[in-house]
């Protein structure tokens, strides 16, 4: 069986304050360091806005150096994906900048080339797909392709020719959408971004970034996902799973019950989360030394039910 990485697509959430990380944080406190004692990859969101100065970068790898097994995927800035025009060669290179740095401290993923819905399988669409991955050849790289006129034989023969890796997603199935997958266009790893079902909202005008990734995951939805996972990893050396159902900590949630059912090992869960997702009180590995002890404690209760394009 491959070697399974999984963890969250971006770290910085308003709405996890307080659910995924404590109310008082110590001196010192980073998001990313905090997570990375929970999960082994992070996909990182922000370079899709723009690409990371190498300041940041630099950041990001100080946090995880006492977590030399995580690992970073770094989103591609929407301008190569999205309006797909007037970007410039200075764009490309700051790209590569970030991404240089990451892949020599040996913890870049994978470069994720998400294109939108709109993205559709014609003879333009796919000479340009062919052209950016030339562009950006030598990373590893991941294709998500979201309608479903690329389920083509020819589009996954591309990714093969081209040693990119086809992104397996699951979202909300609507007529021309893109069904959940079990492919794997590359040995050297295979990748899985979870978005939800939230249907109401996916395509609703006027439906914040909160809205279209509300939706937790049930234990039989994972089960199926599962298979997939466990399928890849028969095909490929590594397979990333990204959770994407971001708001209120619900993609923490998930990542963590997708690395128990693939291990069959208990987990470390953030203590908060014991409270908003008591689900997760079953997969906890049993507690660390100075914590107090989450099973005879624990609240009772069920978990708290308060409170364009999706990207």
């Amino acid at each position: 069986m491959a070697k399974v990485y999984v963890g969250p697509a971006g770290w910085s959430y308003e709405d996890w304050e307080g659910i995924v990380y404590p109310r008082a944080k110590g001196r010192g406190f980073h998001p990313l360091a905090y997570l990375a004692g929970f999960i082994n990859i992070v996909e990182v969101n922000s370079t899709f806005y723009r690409p990371a100065p190498p300041a940041m970068v630099r950041s990001w790898l100080k946090r995880l150096e006492g977590h030399p097994d995580v690992l970073l995927s770094l989103k591609l800035y929407q301008a190569f994906t999205h309006p797909r025009e007037g970007f410039s060669r200075k764009e490309i290179d700051d790209v590569r900048t970030a991404a240089d740095l990451v892949l020599l401290q040996g913890r870049l993923a994978a470069l994720l080339v998400q294109f939108p819905w709109s993205f559709r399988n014609t003879a333009e669409n796919a000479a340009y797909l062919g052209k950016l991955l030339q562009v950006f050849a030598g990373y590893p790289l991941a294709v998500e392709v979201r309608h479903a006129s690329w389920d083509r034989p020819e589009f996954y023969g591309m990714l093969r020719s081209e040693k990119a890796a086809f992104c397996n997603i699951d979202q909300p199935v609507f007529d021309a959408s893109i069904k959940p997958s079990a492919v794997s266009t590359t040995p050297d790893f295979a990748y899985v971004r979870l978005h939800g079902r939230n249907y109401q909202n996916w395509f609703r005008e006027g439906a914040g970034r909160d809205a279209r990734y509300d939706y937790l995951y049930a234990h039989d939805e994972l089960d199926d996902w599962v298979r997939r996972i466990q399928e890849l990893g028969t095909k490929s050396g590594k397979v990333y799973v990204i959770t994407n159902n971001h708001y209120r900590g619900q993609a923490m949630a998930n990542a963590l019950q997708i690395r128990n059912m693939i291990t069959g090992q208990k987990v470390d869960v953030p203590e908060l989360m014991l409270e908003k997702y008591p689900v997760l009180r079953d997969i906890a590995r049993a507690i660390r030394a100075g914590q107090r002890d989450l099973f005879d404690q624990a609240p009772s209760g069920g978990a708290d039910d308060e409170e364009g394009e999706p990207l």
